[in-house]
């Protein structure tokens, strides 16, 4: 088969696939014969590139058609099925199809369905939430271990605290990191990440940290912060949901009287154990109440940003709200 789809928030992992497949189909001496792509504001471009990639390609090399952004997986005509349904079992050996997109594909479509019986590779890139720093760690060590850059364990943490979910923000900078230790054997030390770096210093973690204690001035600079580095609010608010969601389990657990830590990480979907015994610590402080109380605040900032009538002020006063209700005895 050759059908590739692609779908999923992370555009930068999404592009560096493309470009690995590119590289392996096309000929360099005859890519601008044989690589065509159609925008989704083209009329017709879903239909235009099924009758493309059924053209034998020129010269040497493979044919690529990239169908960028398309919404067949969302939403697909009866006249698009039944193309889709006569073109992509007979799709030549030499020609490839590669579809991406940013939502996730619906199922229960027939489209859904029928891309799937025939792609070689049908994958999700999706954007690591912020508040999994294991797999944050792990996603900076296996872009340095690409790169070629060796990481301490701590600046690799350091690293990922940097960067967060950004996989484009991360592979530039640990392409800083390769330039600077360039000649060097050892491996980037937390200094050097420090130093070279551009830090993020106030995070989505830090803001919920100093939600947590109450802590109102603090928790409105790093907003402040945040909003002047243009992180979207959206992303804002899902790190302090998740964030939250993680502490009110785990207080749940130590209130039920369970001490396992294996047991709370698994209903808190925490995947080190290790950390719970720090998150048992961060929340000694809160009454389950005051978490509680904290999750419908949230989850209304949610429903408000998401309608698209929310804006800095509504954030600024929820965060407000919350440190009130984190610093009730």
């Amino acid at each position: 088969m050759t059908i590739y789809f692609y779908w999923g928030e992370d555009d930068f992992a999404i592009d560096k696939a493309v470009a690995i497949l590119r590289d392996r189909i096309l000929d360099p001496l005859w890519t601008s014969f044989n690589y065509t792509g159609f925008l989704p504001d083209q009329s017709d471009a879903a239909i235009a590139a099924l009758n493309q990639v059924m053209t034998p390609p020129f010269g040497a090399g493979g044919r690529l058609v990239w169908l960028i952004n398309t919404t067949i997986c969302q939403q697909c005509p009866e006249n698009m099925l039944a193309e889709l349904t006569r073109t992509l079992p007979v799709i030549p050996d030499n020609s490839y199809l590669l579809l991406t997109s940013r939502n996730k594909p619906d199922e229960r479509l027939k489209s859904t369905k029928l891309i799937k019986k025939y792609a070689t590779e049908f994958r999700e890139f999706p954007l690591i939430p912020p508040w999994k720093t294991e797999l944050l760690i792990q996603a900076v060590n296996q872009a340095a271990q690409i790169v070629g850059v060796k990481l301490t364990a701590k600046s690799a943490e350091v690293l990922a605290e940097a960067v967060g979910n950004d996989t484009r923000l991360l592979y530039n900078e640990i392409e800083k990191l390769r330039l600077y230790a360039e000649g060097s054997h050892q491996p980037v030390d937390v200094d050097t990440v420090t130093l070279l770096v551009r830090n993020t210093t106030q995070n989505s973690l830090q803001l919920a940290a100093a939600i947590r204690t109450g802590d109102t001035v603090k928790a409105l600079t790093v907003l402040g912060d945040l909003v002047n580095a243009a992180e979207p609010e959206l992303r804002i608010i899902a790190t302090l949901v998740g964030q939250f969601r993680t502490w009110l389990w785990v207080k749940l657990m130590l209130e039920s009287g369970e001490r396992n830590p294996q047991a709370i990480a698994q209903a808190a979907e925490v995947g080190n154990p290790k950390r719970i015994y720090f998150l048992q610590q961060e929340v000694q402080s809160l009454a389950l109440r005051q978490l509680i109380s904290c999750l419908p605040l949230l989850l209304e900032l949610e429903f408000i940003f998401k309608k698209g009538s929310g804006d800095v002020s509504v954030l600024q006063t929820k965060v407000i709200e919350l440190c009130l209700v984190c610093r009730r005895s």
